[in-house]
């Protein structure tokens, strides 16, 4: 069962009820993803045990607390099974409103959760206790302090998605994980267009990049199957070529199983699609949520100075 776990956190790092929340997924046999607004806390939630994957969640959104915001940010990138998050202020109001952009249940300020989604919490102020059974998809909060924690010793993959609004400022980034990871002059690069791109003459701004930097173009099983122009020898995928490059740019590609099957092994992924449910975030480092018209002259001009020091 996918659990999504919104993590609660301090200043500069995560609560100590993020690992209360992880221990309680676990418990209920759940397999965590934890979301930690504005990228914070990200390394130390990736080395709780139990954890499966962390997303760092960055945009301009989470400079201070906006309970919708929030929620409009985080709400794509939560899984359809359980949402977890810590019944304090900001937990109870973003599962909140995830909880209604989605039309699923919310049991707030839970104490007790066990397997079958059996939940227990106190009511009329401490008096006497209810249990519920419900199914997901839906959204608790749980009391801190309630549950056991989950302990060190993990070392989940960490993987970004910037919801900013300054688009400028996400790829800026997006290059700069990238280069921590591996030599970008130096890199074998691929980048690839899918459907999304809207015509196959919109490929002339990826060839652009891949002149720059020196990078093979590839594209979808969509494209290639909608665009006469866009032949089979460029398809990556399950019914194209498997490849392995360093570095892996995908613009306007959703992210189908079969595309997934053919570059999942990259070392480093960057996705741009505008659709922030797109499946490809599932596996990118580094996810823009955007337009391709918007990123890529942007992508085009940081790659250059890039090359040009």
């Amino acid at each position: 069962m996918d659990v999504t776990i919104i993590a609660e956190t301090t200043a500069n790092d995560l609560h100590p009820v993020t690992s209360q929340l992880v221990g309680a997924a676990i418990a209920i046999g759940g397999t965590p993803t934890v979301l930690c607004p504005g990228g914070t806390g990200a390394a130390t939630a990736a080395s709780i045990s139990g954890v499966a994957k962390v997303i760092a969640v960055k945009g301009d959104c989470f400079g201070t607390f906006d309970s919708g915001a929030w929620a409009a940010a985080l709400n794509p990138l939560a899984s359809d099974g359980v949402i977890l998050a810590a019944s304090a202020p900001s937990g109870r109001e973003v599962a909140a409103q995830i909880a209604a952009m989605r039309g699923i249940p919310i049991i707030q300020d839970a104490t007790g959760l066990e397997a079958g989604i059996t939940v227990t919490r106190s009511i009329y102020s401490g008096k006497a206790v209810e249990t519920v059974t419900v199914s997901a998809p839906c959204a608790l909060t749980l009391r801190p302090n309630a549950f056991e924690a989950a302990g060190d010793g993990g070392n989940a993959d960490v993987s970004t998605v910037s919801q900013s609004s300054d688009v400028g400022v996400a790829v800026r980034e997006a290059i700069a994980k990238a280069s921590e990871r591996l030599d970008v002059v130096e890199a074998d690069i691929i980048i690839s267009g899918g459907r999304g791109m809207g015509d196959p003459a919109n490929f002339a701004h990826l060839y652009e990049i891949a002149d720059v930097i020196g990078a093979a173009v590839g594209a979808s099983r969509a494209a290639v199957d909608t665009w006469d122009e866009i032949p089979h020898s460029m398809q990556v995928g399950q019914t194209g070529k498997t490849v392995n490059p360093s570095l892996y740019i995908a613009v306007g590609i959703s992210g189908a199983i079969q595309h997934l099957a053919g570059m999942r092994s990259s070392k480093f992924i960057v996705a741009i699609n505008k659709d922030s449910d797109a499946p490809i975030f599932g596996v990118a480092d580094y996810g823009i949520v955007s337009t391709w018209e918007e990123a890529l002259p942007v992508l085009k001009e940081e790659l250059s100075s890039l090359l040009s020091n």
